[in-house]
């Protein structure tokens, strides 16, 4: 924890890193997950936030999307975890809604082009498609947003969230543009395993495992975890680099009672040829 003096008083702050700019959906989720006036530490890359969240002299964090339920695992992210020291305390479900943004007395028939990173431009490609607009790709979203903003546009739109608009001060022009209007983004929170503490009411984990080469192997492990009545809700694999076509899983698994859990990893541990827990917490919840 950092502190920062506000009239008088010592306040006591988070420094959460994040993938993207102040304004994005990474931002609104943190604000979600640990309070309004976090502070966040913009980073470019997944990357760079990975390697931020774990400097206790940069930073007290990290939040980062994991996947979505349009586009799927993001694996970069999972990789980038796993050769990571960081700890998985919490995680949020945040449903993505696309808007149109323009500065205050800018009209549809005003605009002439449009900014946002390639994924949004995507989900909004039905939208998008009604209208002769240039489509110009950058970082982020927000970053889209602060840009008009900054230079007093009055012919380029952005497409963000309306946490971005509001924090620009900036006119929705249309509204949940996105096509597949159920779009939700799975953010994970990460701190350095020192700081890790228990709560109590722990009800989700993830972990990551190596199995045998050998027939049944990944068998036994599904049969162990049903067996302690523990719900498997993902399960993704990954070729691990260098080898002849071995595979390492992730896996996230749901339960009422931690001791199960506790007894599912001792047995696991004898089952795989190697077994990492990233963190046990409590099964997030769905903003949107």
């Amino acid at each position: 924890m950092c502190t920062r003096l506000t009239a008088g008083f010592f306040v006591f702050m988070n420094r959460i890193a994040i993938q993207g700019f102040t304004g994005s959906f990474h931002h609104e989720a943190v604000e979600l997950y640990f309070g309004t006036g976090t502070e966040i530490v913009e980073c470019a890359t997944f990357r760079e936030t990975f390697n931020t969240a774990a400097d206790p002299e940069l930073s007290d964090g990290g939040l980062i999307a994991i996947e979505n339920s349009i586009a799927g695992s993001i694996l970069p992210n999972y990789n980038l975890l796993q050769k990571s020291k960081l700890h998985i305390t919490g995680e949020i479900y945040l449903q993505i809604r696309q808007n149109l943004l323009a500065n205050h007395g800018v009209t549809l028939d005003d605009i002439r082009e449009v900014q946002s990173h390639p994924m949004a431009l995507l989900q909004c490609s039905d939208f998008l498609e009604k209208h002769r607009w240039k489509l110009v790709e950058t970082e982020d979203t927000a970053l889209s947003a602060k840009n008009i903003k900054m230079h007093h546009s009055t012919h380029i739109a952005a497409i963000a969230g309306r946490f971005a608009a509001k924090l620009y001060s900036l006119n929705i022009l249309a509204s949940n543009i996105h096509t597949v209007k159920k779009n939700y983004t799975r953010f994970l929170v990460l701190k350095p395993s020192k700081e890790i503490t228990a709560s109590g009411d722990e009800n989700k984990a993830s972990l990551y495992f190596e199995t045998e080469h050998k027939k049944g192997s990944l068998a036994a492990v599904l049969t162990t975890v049903a067996d302690n009545d523990i719900n498997l809700s993902k399960l993704q694999s990954f070729p691990i680099p260098g080898s002849d076509w071995k595979y390492y899983f992730h896996a996230d698994m749901e339960f009422t009672d931690v001791d199960a859990f506790n007894r599912t990893v001792t047995a696991l541990r004898n089952k795989t040829a190697a077994l990492k827990v990233y963190g046990i917490y409590k099964k997030g919840v769905t903003y949107g």
